[in-house]
Protein backbone atom coordinates (compact mmCIF):
# COMPACT_ATOMS: atom_id res chain seq x y z
CA UNK A 1 0.00 0.00 0.00
CA UNK A 2 1.61 3.05 -1.22
CA UNK A 3 1.54 6.15 1.63
CA UNK A 4 0.99 9.80 1.01
CA UNK A 5 2.50 12.52 2.57
CA UNK A 6 0.98 16.30 0.94
CA UNK A 7 2.17 19.72 1.89
CA UNK A 8 1.51 22.82 0.49
CA UNK A 9 3.81 25.98 1.11
CA UNK A 10 2.84 29.48 -0.61
CA UNK A 11 5.19 31.82 -2.67
CA UNK A 12 4.43 33.92 -5.67
CA UNK A 13 5.86 34.19 -9.33
CA UNK A 14 7.65 37.47 -11.55
CA UNK A 15 5.16 38.06 -13.92
CA UNK A 16 6.38 41.37 -15.38
CA UNK A 17 5.09 44.05 -12.78
CA UNK A 18 3.16 41.24 -11.26
CA UNK A 19 3.21 38.64 -8.59
CA UNK A 20 0.79 35.60 -9.38
CA UNK A 21 0.08 33.39 -6.39
CA UNK A 22 2.26 30.18 -6.73
CA UNK A 23 1.53 27.02 -4.57
CA UNK A 24 4.22 24.71 -3.88
CA UNK A 25 2.33 21.13 -3.16
CA UNK A 26 4.90 18.77 -2.29
CA UNK A 27 4.23 14.74 -2.10
CA UNK A 28 6.47 12.00 -0.45
CA UNK A 29 5.55 8.49 -1.49
CA UNK A 30 7.26 5.20 -1.12
CA UNK A 31 8.54 3.67 -4.24
CA UNK A 32 11.52 3.83 -5.82
CA UNK A 33 13.99 7.32 -4.54
CA UNK A 34 13.24 10.32 -6.81
CA UNK A 35 13.13 14.11 -6.84
CA UNK A 36 10.69 15.57 -9.51
CA UNK A 37 9.75 19.15 -9.90
CA UNK A 38 6.85 19.83 -12.35
CA UNK A 39 4.32 22.68 -13.27
CA UNK A 40 6.04 23.74 -16.14
CA UNK A 41 9.76 24.86 -14.74
CA UNK A 42 12.31 26.23 -16.36
CA UNK A 43 15.80 25.26 -16.12
CA UNK A 44 16.72 27.29 -13.26
CA UNK A 45 13.87 25.92 -11.45
CA UNK A 46 15.08 22.17 -12.03
CA UNK A 47 18.42 22.52 -10.51
CA UNK A 48 16.57 23.41 -7.30
CA UNK A 49 16.66 20.02 -6.73
CA UNK A 50 20.08 19.53 -6.00
CA UNK A 51 20.52 23.31 -4.32
CA UNK A 52 17.50 22.32 -1.61
CA UNK A 53 18.83 18.65 -1.20
CA UNK A 54 22.52 20.06 -0.27
CA UNK A 55 20.60 23.37 1.77
CA UNK A 56 18.42 20.63 3.86
CA UNK A 57 21.39 18.51 5.12
CA UNK A 58 23.94 21.16 5.38
CA UNK A 59 21.50 22.62 7.80
CA UNK A 60 21.23 19.71 9.84
CA UNK A 61 18.02 18.71 8.79
CA UNK A 62 16.78 14.81 7.78
CA UNK A 63 16.33 14.91 3.94
CA UNK A 64 13.57 12.31 3.10
CA UNK A 65 15.54 9.09 2.25
CA UNK A 66 14.19 6.41 0.16
CA UNK A 67 11.16 8.34 -0.95
CA UNK A 68 9.71 9.19 -4.02
CA UNK A 69 9.21 13.46 -3.93
CA UNK A 70 7.14 15.03 -6.31
CA UNK A 71 7.32 19.03 -6.28
CA UNK A 72 4.48 20.72 -8.21
CA UNK A 73 4.08 24.09 -8.76
CA UNK A 74 0.52 25.04 -9.40
CA UNK A 75 -0.55 27.09 -11.41
CA UNK A 76 1.17 24.66 -13.84
CA UNK A 77 0.04 26.61 -17.20
CA UNK A 78 2.37 29.57 -15.74
CA UNK A 79 6.04 29.20 -16.67
CA UNK A 80 8.13 29.26 -13.60
CA UNK A 81 11.75 31.23 -13.66
CA UNK A 82 14.77 31.48 -11.23
CA UNK A 83 15.48 30.29 -7.66
CA UNK A 84 13.14 32.45 -6.07
CA UNK A 85 10.75 29.08 -5.12
CA UNK A 86 14.11 27.01 -3.46
CA UNK A 87 12.90 27.96 0.15
CA UNK A 88 9.38 27.28 -0.29
CA UNK A 89 10.14 23.81 -1.81
CA UNK A 90 12.42 23.18 1.13
CA UNK A 91 9.93 24.19 3.68
CA UNK A 92 7.33 22.12 1.98
CA UNK A 93 9.83 19.09 2.27
CA UNK A 94 10.12 19.37 5.81
CA UNK A 95 6.45 20.12 6.19
CA UNK A 96 5.73 16.98 4.53
CA UNK A 97 8.36 14.72 6.33
CA UNK A 98 6.87 15.57 9.87
CA UNK A 99 9.74 18.03 10.56
CA UNK A 100 7.56 21.30 10.45
CA UNK A 101 4.18 21.43 11.48
CA UNK A 102 1.89 22.35 8.56
CA UNK A 103 0.30 25.24 10.59
CA UNK A 104 3.49 27.18 11.06
CA UNK A 105 3.54 27.85 7.34
CA UNK A 106 -0.41 28.11 6.64
CA UNK A 107 -0.49 32.01 7.33
CA UNK A 108 2.85 32.97 5.13
CA UNK A 109 4.51 33.07 1.99
CA UNK A 110 8.03 32.10 1.45
CA UNK A 111 10.90 33.74 -1.10
CA UNK A 112 14.83 33.22 -1.42
CA UNK A 113 17.24 31.58 -3.15
CA UNK A 114 19.41 28.82 -1.42
CA UNK A 115 22.89 27.70 -1.37
CA UNK A 116 24.45 25.09 -1.18
CA UNK A 117 25.52 24.94 2.66
CA UNK A 118 21.82 26.29 3.99
CA UNK A 119 22.26 30.30 3.31
CA UNK A 120 19.16 32.86 1.60
CA UNK A 121 20.62 34.64 -1.31
CA UNK A 122 17.90 37.70 -2.20
CA UNK A 123 15.65 37.17 -5.38
CA UNK A 124 14.21 40.05 -8.07
CA UNK A 125 10.88 41.46 -8.28
CA UNK A 126 10.51 41.01 -4.25
CA UNK A 127 8.38 44.50 -3.94
CA UNK A 128 5.20 43.17 -6.30
CA UNK A 129 5.26 39.83 -4.17
CA UNK A 130 5.38 41.77 -0.84
CA UNK A 131 2.31 43.84 -1.79
CA UNK A 132 -0.05 41.06 -3.30
CA UNK A 133 1.43 39.63 0.19
CA UNK A 134 -0.18 42.17 1.99
CA UNK A 135 -3.60 42.07 0.23
CA UNK A 136 -3.49 38.62 1.23
CA UNK A 137 -2.99 39.35 4.47
CA UNK A 138 -0.38 37.06 5.34
CA UNK A 139 3.17 36.94 7.03
CA UNK A 140 6.24 37.11 4.23
CA UNK A 141 9.00 35.20 4.78
CA UNK A 142 12.49 37.08 2.42
CA UNK A 143 15.69 36.37 2.47
CA UNK A 144 18.02 39.21 4.33
CA UNK A 145 19.05 40.88 1.25
CA UNK A 146 15.94 42.03 0.23
CA UNK A 147 15.03 43.48 3.92
CA UNK A 148 15.46 46.84 3.05
CA UNK A 149 13.43 46.55 -0.39
CA UNK A 150 10.64 44.64 1.31
CA UNK A 151 10.49 47.42 3.90
CA UNK A 152 9.34 50.02 1.25
CA UNK A 153 6.06 48.50 1.86
CA UNK A 154 3.59 49.94 4.71
CA UNK A 155 1.91 47.97 6.77
CA UNK A 156 2.90 44.71 5.78
CA UNK A 157 4.05 41.93 8.12
CA UNK A 158 7.54 40.94 7.12
CA UNK A 159 10.63 39.01 8.27
CA UNK A 160 14.23 38.66 7.07
CA UNK A 161 16.63 35.78 7.68
CA UNK A 162 20.19 35.05 6.61
CA UNK A 163 19.90 31.01 6.77
CA UNK A 164 16.76 27.52 6.50
CA UNK A 165 18.04 27.61 9.62
CA UNK A 166 16.89 31.04 11.13
CA UNK A 167 13.95 30.05 8.79
CA UNK A 168 12.94 26.65 10.56
CA UNK A 169 13.59 28.39 14.02
CA UNK A 170 11.66 31.08 13.15
CA UNK A 171 8.59 28.85 12.60
CA UNK A 172 9.56 26.69 16.12
CA UNK A 173 10.50 28.55 18.28
CA UNK A 174 7.97 31.42 20.17
CA UNK A 175 10.42 34.05 19.85
CA UNK A 176 10.79 34.30 16.45
CA UNK A 177 12.44 36.55 13.79
CA UNK A 178 11.66 40.60 14.52
CA UNK A 179 9.70 42.19 12.24
CA UNK A 180 10.87 44.46 9.68
CA UNK A 181 10.33 48.16 10.43
CA UNK A 182 9.04 50.18 7.60
CA UNK A 183 11.60 52.75 6.06
CA UNK A 184 11.34 56.41 7.01
CA UNK A 185 10.04 58.96 4.26
CA UNK A 186 12.53 61.98 3.62
CA UNK A 187 12.07 64.35 1.30
CA UNK A 188 14.50 67.16 2.07
CA UNK A 189 17.13 65.51 -0.13
CA UNK A 190 17.99 68.04 -2.95
CA UNK A 191 18.94 66.17 -6.38
CA UNK A 192 19.75 67.02 -9.92
CA UNK A 193 21.78 70.78 -9.03
CA UNK A 194 20.49 74.24 -9.30
CA UNK A 195 19.50 76.35 -12.22
CA UNK A 196 20.97 78.76 -10.88
CA UNK A 197 23.77 77.08 -11.66
CA UNK A 198 23.52 77.65 -15.76
CA UNK A 199 25.49 81.38 -16.58
CA UNK A 200 22.39 83.05 -19.47
CA UNK A 201 19.93 80.98 -21.77
CA UNK A 202 17.36 82.33 -20.18
CA UNK A 203 14.79 81.59 -22.76
CA UNK A 204 16.00 77.55 -22.02
CA UNK A 205 15.84 78.27 -18.62
CA UNK A 206 12.04 79.84 -18.99
CA UNK A 207 11.13 76.46 -21.15
CA UNK A 208 12.99 74.17 -18.57
CA UNK A 209 10.54 75.41 -15.69
CA UNK A 210 7.08 75.39 -18.10
CA UNK A 211 7.92 71.49 -19.19
CA UNK A 212 8.43 70.92 -15.22
CA UNK A 213 5.17 72.58 -14.65
CA UNK A 214 3.41 70.65 -17.31
CA UNK A 215 5.30 67.67 -17.95
CA UNK A 216 6.04 68.48 -21.31
CA UNK A 217 8.74 66.72 -23.45
CA UNK A 218 11.62 68.95 -24.55
CA UNK A 219 14.23 68.96 -27.60
CA UNK A 220 17.48 71.38 -27.10
CA UNK A 221 19.02 72.72 -30.31
CA UNK A 222 22.65 73.69 -30.25
CA UNK A 223 25.99 73.58 -30.38
CA UNK A 224 28.19 71.39 -28.36
CA UNK A 225 29.17 73.04 -24.92
CA UNK A 226 26.34 75.53 -24.49
CA UNK A 227 25.12 73.74 -21.87
CA UNK A 228 22.01 71.11 -23.14
CA UNK A 229 22.65 68.56 -20.61
CA UNK A 230 23.44 70.55 -17.57
CA UNK A 231 19.85 72.03 -18.35
CA UNK A 232 18.81 68.82 -18.40
CA UNK A 233 20.23 67.45 -15.28
CA UNK A 234 18.71 70.52 -13.67
CA UNK A 235 15.12 69.82 -14.46
CA UNK A 236 15.44 66.80 -11.53
CA UNK A 237 15.43 69.74 -8.93
CA UNK A 238 12.30 71.62 -10.63
CA UNK A 239 10.13 68.36 -9.90
CA UNK A 240 8.23 67.80 -6.57
CA UNK A 241 8.82 64.79 -4.97
CA UNK A 242 6.55 61.71 -5.51
CA UNK A 243 3.83 60.52 -3.89
CA UNK A 244 3.51 57.41 -1.57
CA UNK A 245 2.09 55.99 -4.69
CA UNK A 246 4.36 56.54 -7.15
CA UNK A 247 7.15 56.19 -5.10
CA UNK A 248 5.89 52.65 -5.00
CA UNK A 249 5.39 51.80 -7.78
CA UNK A 250 8.86 53.35 -9.05
CA UNK A 251 10.35 51.27 -6.73
CA UNK A 252 8.31 47.96 -7.90
CA UNK A 253 9.48 48.78 -11.31
CA UNK A 254 13.01 48.64 -9.50
CA UNK A 255 12.63 45.88 -7.91
CA UNK A 256 11.24 43.84 -10.85
CA UNK A 257 14.67 45.75 -12.76
CA UNK A 258 16.96 43.98 -9.98
CA UNK A 259 18.07 46.96 -8.92
CA UNK A 260 19.56 46.58 -5.42
CA UNK A 261 18.48 48.84 -2.77
CA UNK A 262 21.38 47.92 -0.14
CA UNK A 263 23.22 50.81 -1.49
CA UNK A 264 20.54 53.42 -1.11
CA UNK A 265 19.68 55.70 1.05
CA UNK A 266 16.39 54.62 3.38
CA UNK A 267 14.07 57.53 1.24
CA UNK A 268 16.43 56.98 -2.24
CA UNK A 269 13.09 54.34 -3.19
CA UNK A 270 11.05 57.71 -3.49
CA UNK A 271 13.48 60.54 -5.85
CA UNK A 272 12.90 60.56 -9.71
CA UNK A 273 16.02 59.56 -11.50
CA UNK A 274 17.54 60.65 -14.55
CA UNK A 275 18.17 58.07 -16.61
CA UNK A 276 20.60 58.58 -20.02
CA UNK A 277 21.19 55.87 -21.92
CA UNK A 278 24.05 55.78 -24.63
CA UNK A 279 23.13 56.25 -28.34
CA UNK A 280 24.26 52.81 -28.98
CA UNK A 281 21.59 50.91 -27.00
CA UNK A 282 19.29 48.63 -28.49
CA UNK A 283 15.26 48.91 -28.91
CA UNK A 284 15.02 46.13 -26.17
CA UNK A 285 17.23 48.23 -24.18
CA UNK A 286 15.25 51.08 -23.95
CA UNK A 287 11.84 49.90 -24.12
CA UNK A 288 12.28 46.33 -22.14
CA UNK A 289 12.78 42.98 -23.49
CA UNK A 290 14.16 39.68 -23.12
CA UNK A 291 12.58 36.42 -21.89
CA UNK A 292 11.45 36.54 -19.40
CA UNK A 293 10.53 40.41 -20.19
CA UNK A 294 12.06 42.92 -18.31
CA UNK A 295 11.82 46.70 -18.01
CA UNK A 296 13.60 49.07 -20.31
CA UNK A 297 14.82 52.59 -19.68
CA UNK A 298 11.77 54.06 -20.25
CA UNK A 299 10.20 51.63 -17.37
CA UNK A 300 13.09 52.85 -15.33
CA UNK A 301 12.58 56.49 -16.19
CA UNK A 302 8.38 56.31 -14.69
CA UNK A 303 7.05 59.47 -13.29
CA UNK A 304 11.07 60.69 -14.12
CA UNK A 305 12.97 62.00 -16.89
CA UNK A 306 14.54 59.74 -20.00
CA UNK A 307 17.44 62.32 -21.28
CA UNK A 308 18.51 61.68 -24.69
CA UNK A 309 21.82 63.09 -25.68
CA UNK A 310 23.11 63.65 -29.69
CA UNK A 311 19.69 62.19 -30.71
CA UNK A 312 20.54 61.85 -34.21
CA UNK A 313 23.08 59.14 -33.48
CA UNK A 314 20.66 57.16 -32.06
CA UNK A 315 19.24 54.39 -34.47
CA UNK A 316 16.11 55.05 -36.38
CA UNK A 317 14.34 52.22 -35.00
CA UNK A 318 15.60 52.93 -31.61
CA UNK A 319 13.99 56.18 -31.25
CA UNK A 320 10.83 55.09 -33.44
CA UNK A 321 10.06 52.37 -30.50
CA UNK A 322 9.39 55.49 -28.25
CA UNK A 323 6.28 56.25 -30.23
CA UNK A 324 3.67 54.64 -28.34
CA UNK A 325 4.86 54.37 -25.17
CA UNK A 326 4.54 58.38 -25.40
CA UNK A 327 1.12 58.48 -26.21
CA UNK A 328 -0.02 55.64 -23.64
CA UNK A 329 2.34 56.00 -21.00
CA UNK A 330 3.33 52.41 -20.86
CA UNK A 331 4.71 49.80 -23.12
CA UNK A 332 3.83 46.06 -23.60
CA UNK A 333 6.84 43.47 -24.38
CA UNK A 334 5.22 40.32 -25.99
CA UNK A 335 7.12 37.00 -26.34
CA UNK A 336 5.43 33.48 -27.50
CA UNK A 337 3.06 32.28 -24.54
CA UNK A 338 4.39 35.66 -22.44
CA UNK A 339 3.28 39.34 -22.32
CA UNK A 340 4.06 42.00 -19.71
CA UNK A 341 3.35 45.23 -19.47
CA UNK A 342 5.05 47.86 -17.69
CA UNK A 343 4.12 51.52 -16.91
CA UNK A 344 6.33 54.23 -18.76
CA UNK A 345 5.30 57.65 -18.21
CA UNK A 346 8.13 59.23 -18.60
CA UNK A 347 9.34 63.33 -19.60
CA UNK A 348 11.53 62.93 -22.88
CA UNK A 349 14.47 65.73 -22.92
CA UNK A 350 16.70 65.73 -25.78
CA UNK A 351 19.29 67.60 -27.06
CA UNK A 352 21.07 67.70 -30.36
CA UNK A 353 23.72 69.80 -32.63
CA UNK A 354 21.43 70.08 -36.32
CA UNK A 355 24.69 70.18 -37.97
CA UNK A 356 26.98 66.81 -38.44
CA UNK A 357 29.75 68.97 -38.64
CA UNK A 358 29.31 70.25 -34.69
CA UNK A 359 29.32 74.16 -35.73
CA UNK A 360 25.83 75.53 -35.81
CA UNK A 361 24.99 78.71 -34.23
CA UNK A 362 21.45 78.77 -35.25
CA UNK A 363 21.34 79.91 -39.30
CA UNK A 364 22.69 77.57 -42.00
CA UNK A 365 25.41 80.12 -42.53
CA UNK A 366 27.21 79.39 -39.46
CA UNK A 367 27.56 75.64 -40.27
CA UNK A 368 30.66 73.61 -41.94
CA UNK A 369 27.89 71.23 -43.34
CA UNK A 370 25.89 71.87 -46.37
CA UNK A 371 22.19 72.15 -46.20
CA UNK A 372 21.74 68.48 -48.08
CA UNK A 373 24.19 67.08 -45.35
CA UNK A 374 22.12 68.95 -42.24
CA UNK A 375 18.68 67.41 -44.41
CA UNK A 376 20.04 63.78 -44.21
CA UNK A 377 21.56 64.05 -41.04
CA UNK A 378 18.28 65.32 -39.17
CA UNK A 379 16.32 62.87 -41.47
CA UNK A 380 16.80 60.24 -39.28
CA UNK A 381 14.31 61.60 -36.65
CA UNK A 382 10.79 60.40 -38.09
CA UNK A 383 7.99 63.05 -38.28
CA UNK A 384 5.79 61.21 -35.99
CA UNK A 385 8.32 61.33 -32.96
CA UNK A 386 8.89 65.26 -33.63
CA UNK A 387 5.14 65.41 -33.59
CA UNK A 388 5.57 64.60 -29.90
CA UNK A 389 8.01 66.66 -28.41
CA UNK A 390 6.32 70.30 -27.14
CA UNK A 391 9.08 71.85 -26.89
CA UNK A 392 12.00 72.59 -29.38
CA UNK A 393 14.41 75.10 -27.61
CA UNK A 394 17.64 76.73 -29.10
CA UNK A 395 21.04 76.95 -26.85
CA UNK A 396 22.71 79.09 -28.85
CA UNK A 397 26.64 80.14 -27.74
CA UNK A 398 26.75 83.40 -26.19
CA UNK A 399 29.91 84.99 -25.95
CA UNK A 400 28.99 87.94 -23.90
CA UNK A 401 28.63 85.38 -20.92
CA UNK A 402 32.01 84.38 -21.27
CA UNK A 403 33.02 88.33 -21.04
CA UNK A 404 31.43 88.40 -17.47
CA UNK A 405 33.14 87.51 -13.90
CA UNK A 406 31.22 84.29 -12.83
CA UNK A 407 30.06 85.07 -9.74
CA UNK A 408 28.03 82.52 -7.34
CA UNK A 409 24.37 82.95 -7.73
CA UNK A 410 21.99 82.75 -4.87
CA UNK A 411 19.75 79.35 -5.35
CA UNK A 412 16.70 79.43 -8.03
CA UNK A 413 15.70 76.00 -7.81
CA UNK A 414 13.88 75.52 -4.43
CA UNK A 415 11.64 78.42 -5.08
CA UNK A 416 11.32 77.25 -8.40
CA UNK A 417 10.15 74.31 -7.46
CA UNK A 418 7.31 75.15 -5.07
CA UNK A 419 6.01 77.35 -7.96
CA UNK A 420 5.83 74.09 -10.45
CA UNK A 421 4.34 72.45 -7.36
CA UNK A 422 1.88 75.01 -6.89
CA UNK A 423 0.90 75.04 -10.90
CA UNK A 424 0.95 71.30 -10.91
CA UNK A 425 -1.28 71.19 -8.13
CA UNK A 426 -3.91 73.55 -10.03
CA UNK A 427 -3.87 71.67 -13.17
CA UNK A 428 -4.37 68.48 -11.19
CA UNK A 429 -7.58 70.17 -9.61
CA UNK A 430 -8.76 71.02 -12.56
CA UNK A 431 -8.86 68.44 -15.06
CA UNK A 432 -7.21 65.76 -12.95
CA UNK A 433 -3.86 65.37 -14.86
CA UNK A 434 -0.71 67.54 -16.06
CA UNK A 435 -1.68 69.65 -18.95
CA UNK A 436 0.89 67.19 -21.63
CA UNK A 437 -1.42 64.83 -20.69
CA UNK A 438 -4.79 66.09 -21.53
CA UNK A 439 -6.35 63.93 -24.28
CA UNK A 440 -7.74 65.46 -27.45
CA UNK A 441 -11.69 65.57 -26.59
CA UNK A 442 -10.39 67.52 -23.14
CA UNK A 443 -8.71 70.31 -25.19
CA UNK A 444 -11.88 72.06 -26.24
CA UNK A 445 -12.96 72.33 -22.58
CA UNK A 446 -9.94 73.38 -20.99
CA UNK A 447 -8.17 75.38 -23.67
CA UNK A 448 -10.73 77.44 -25.53
CA UNK A 449 -10.08 79.85 -27.50
CA UNK A 450 -10.88 82.85 -29.17
CA UNK A 451 -11.93 83.25 -32.32
CA UNK A 452 -9.43 85.70 -33.15
CA UNK A 453 -6.97 83.97 -31.06
CA UNK A 454 -7.90 80.56 -32.61
CA UNK A 455 -7.24 81.94 -36.22
CA UNK A 456 -4.01 82.91 -35.26
CA UNK A 457 -2.85 79.62 -34.13
CA UNK A 458 -4.25 78.03 -37.82
CA UNK A 459 -1.98 80.17 -39.86
CA UNK A 460 0.84 79.80 -37.27
CA UNK A 461 0.48 76.14 -38.02
CA UNK A 462 0.13 76.31 -41.98
CA UNK A 463 3.27 78.69 -42.10
CA UNK A 464 5.23 76.30 -40.00
CA UNK A 465 3.51 73.53 -41.87
CA UNK A 466 2.43 71.67 -38.76
CA UNK A 467 0.73 68.47 -37.84
CA UNK A 468 -2.57 68.33 -35.82
CA UNK A 469 -0.83 66.69 -33.30
CA UNK A 470 1.86 69.32 -33.04
CA UNK A 471 -1.63 71.81 -33.15
CA UNK A 472 -2.72 70.46 -30.07
CA UNK A 473 0.89 69.92 -28.37
CA UNK A 474 0.78 73.62 -29.22
CA UNK A 475 -2.40 74.28 -27.47
CA UNK A 476 -1.03 72.30 -24.31
CA UNK A 477 1.70 74.45 -23.89
CA UNK A 478 0.19 77.51 -24.24
CA UNK A 479 -2.41 76.32 -21.08
CA UNK A 480 0.64 75.41 -19.21
CA UNK A 481 1.73 79.19 -19.87
CA UNK A 482 -1.67 80.96 -19.26
CA UNK A 483 -1.30 78.88 -15.90
CA UNK A 484 1.89 79.48 -14.81
CA UNK A 485 0.71 83.72 -15.37
CA UNK A 486 -2.13 82.82 -13.35
CA UNK A 487 -4.64 83.23 -16.16
CA UNK A 488 -7.76 81.58 -16.60
CA UNK A 489 -8.29 81.91 -20.21
CA UNK A 490 -5.26 81.28 -23.10
CA UNK A 491 -4.43 84.78 -24.89
CA UNK A 492 -2.63 85.29 -27.94
CA UNK A 493 0.37 86.14 -26.16
CA UNK A 494 0.66 82.30 -24.42
CA UNK A 495 -0.08 80.98 -28.19
CA UNK A 496 3.07 83.36 -29.34
CA UNK A 497 5.03 82.51 -26.61
CA UNK A 498 3.95 78.48 -27.05
CA UNK A 499 5.10 78.77 -31.21
CA UNK A 500 8.53 80.04 -30.29
CA UNK A 501 9.50 77.48 -28.87
CA UNK A 502 9.92 75.87 -32.58
CA UNK A 503 13.28 75.78 -33.68
CA UNK A 504 13.89 72.96 -35.40
CA UNK A 505 10.63 73.30 -37.14
CA UNK A 506 12.25 76.92 -38.13
CA UNK A 507 15.16 75.22 -39.38
CA UNK A 508 13.66 72.71 -41.28
CA UNK A 509 11.57 75.42 -43.26
CA UNK A 510 14.95 76.98 -44.23
CA UNK A 511 16.09 74.25 -45.65
CA UNK A 512 12.34 73.21 -47.57
CA UNK A 513 13.07 76.88 -48.87
CA UNK A 514 16.49 76.25 -50.32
Amino acid sequence: MTTLSIARVFTRALYGMEAPLVTVEVCLASGLPAFAVVGLPQAGVREARDRVRSAIQASTFEFPRGKKITVNLAPADLPKHGARYDLAIAIGILVADGQLSERAVVSREFYGELTLSGDLRGVTGILPAMLACRAQGREAVVPLANAQEAAVVQQQQCVAAESLRDVVAHLQGPDGLPLLQPLPLDDSAEVGGDLADVIGQEQAKRALVLAAMGGHHLLFVGPPGTGKTMLAQRLLGLLPPLTDAEGLQVAAIRSVAGTSFSEESPSAWRARQLRTPHHSCSAAALVGGGSPPQPGEISLAHKAILFLDELPEFSRHVLDSLREPLESGQVTISRAGYQATFPAQFQLVCALNPSPCGHFDGTLASARATPDQISRYLGKLSGPLLDRIDMQVAVPRQPEVLQQQVRRQPPQSPQLRQDVAAVRALQLQRQGCLNAELKAAELAQYCRLEDEDHQFLVSAIDTFQLSHRAYHRVLRLARTIADAAQQSQISKSHLAEALSYRALDRLLQQLREL
